[in-house]
């Protein structure tokens, strides 16, 4: 009994130990080979998704501050694959919140004045309206590495771009003259004395010069020196006289031209002087002499006459008032030796006439007084995309209305009409008033 109990107990332990060594072989072969994968296969997925991360936020982020941040997150992951993935999703949503860091615009809401305005803009100028969606707001460009050639360094400015400034700013050669005035008989006396220094005009290196003398606005009567030949220092030292009234003296220019005399076709001009200023020049009760350069021209300048009119602008309210003063010295356009002006005011942007006013006419006059205010309703965000066109006319009950002459205003205009749009905004809530020379179209 007690021989076959022992062997019912050996047989026992015996089993047991094949069922453990049969369970310890089944583990080995399907149990860890399937968790290896599985763990392997979740690396992978969490590693794709870094990569996809990784690019996209690199297209979408600009800030070098954020990509060495995700490719230090990303480092983490290849070199610690042990990380819990609890850790890594917390670390991706981390980097996900930052991609959505983006900057708040804003639009000031316009006033129910500014609509209208805003209605006929062109869409570029609607910039604070922009949608950017999810992209990021771009910033400064980055310093360039080292060996990366820039285009614009090398950039240099083309010498013919330049030739029609210096050839309209050159002198071509002097001219001497004197002025005086009889007061008794009210006569301005013009005198020639010589010319220095001449450019040549005729294929043998010389020239044959005259002056043509004007007294503006005046152009019907005009006087003329005699030819001189074949000289580059030509004496004249010839006197007119132009009778005109003292308190005219003030208003009035000389206007000298120079020609080059030509027997078998078209003469062809010199230059010009234009004096404007009569008592600057010589206080013309004893004769003065003056030099004064020759400008280039190729055409005579013709004197359309002048608009004196104020800019004023109140930011806060985003409103320009223009007021028409008067004109002076206009040019005739009727037979009558006369005409009947009018002054149009145009608001352009980007070349686009935005509105038009314009004021009431003045009948048979050259010297029209209007005290007449055009406002127009512009927001302080547009005041550096406009600009004003201000062209007189001359009404005509039958044809077409004629331009007389022109003028205009803004940040892009030139001389005097850019420095008195700047003097208006540097001062604003005051009247700036100015004369502007009238110009052809």
């Amino acid at each position: 009994e007690l021989s076959v109990s022992l062997l019912a107990v050996i047989v026992i332990v015996c089993g047991l130990a094949l069922v453990a060594v049969f369970l310890f072989l089944f583990w080995k072969l399907c149990w860890v080979p399937w968790r290896n994968k599985a763990i392997s296969s979740h690396l992978a997925i969490l590693q794709s998704e870094a990569d996809c991360s990784k690019e996209n936020m690199a297209d979408k982020l600009k800030d070098t501050g954020a990509i060495s941040f995700l490719e230090a997150a990303v480092k983490i992951s290849h070199t610690s694959p042990d990380i819990p993935a609890e850790v890594q999703m917390s670390m991706k949503d981390h980097i996900m919140r930052r991609t959505r860091i983006q900057r708040q615009t804003t639009e000031p809401a316009s006033s129910t004045r500014h609509i209208s305005f805003k209605r006929h803009l062109p869409r570029q100028m609607h910039v604070s309206s922009m949608d950017y969606g999810m992209d990021p707001p771009a910033v400064a460009e980055q310093p360039t590495s080292i060996g990366r050639i820039k285009p614009e360094l090398y950039k240099q400015k083309s010498v013919d771009s330049e030739d029609p400034k210096k050839e309209a700013a050159k002198t071509c050669g002097k001219i001497n003259f004197t002025l005086k005035y009889d007061y008794e008989n009210e006569t301005l006396t013009v005198r020639i004395l010589r010319a220095f220094d001449l450019p040549a005009k005729d294929f043998c290196g010389s020239s044959d010069p005259y002056v043509k003398i004007y007294l503006l606005p005046d152009r019907k009567r005009k006087f003329q020196t005699r030819v001189h030949r074949k000289t580059l220092n030509p004496t004249f030292d010839e006197s007119f006289h132009f009778p005109v009234p003292h308190e005219e003296l003030a208003s009035r220019k000389l206007h000298l031209s120079v020609f080059d005399f030509d027997r078998f076709s078209r003469h062809d001009m010199i230059g010009e002087v234009i004096l404007e200023n009569l008592f600057e020049a010589s206080d013309l009760s004893r004769e003065t002499s003056i030099w004064k350069d020759i400008q280039y021209a190729t055409t005579e300048s013709v004197d359309l006459g002048e608009i004196m009119f104020s800019l004023c602008y109140l930011p806060t309210a985003g409103r320009l008032t223009l007021t028409v003063i008067k004109c002076r010295n206009l040019k005739a356009m009727d037979i009558t030796g006369y005409s009947d002006p009018y002054v149009k005011v145009s608001l352009l942007c980007d070349g686009r006439r935005l509105k038009k006013k314009k004021t009431t006419i003045k009948k048979n006059t050259l010297n029209p007084t209007y005290n007449e205010a055009i406002i127009f309703d512009i927001p302080p965000e547009n005041m550096d995309q406009v600009s004003l066109l201000i062209s007189v006319m001359d009404y005509d009950r039958v044809g077409h209305n004629e331009i007389i002459g022109v003028c205009r205003v803004g940040v892009n205009a030139e001389g005097l009409g850019r420095d008195h749009w700047n003097e208006m905004l540097a001062y604003p809530r005051k009247p700036i008033a100015h004369w502007h020379p009238l110009v052809e179209v």
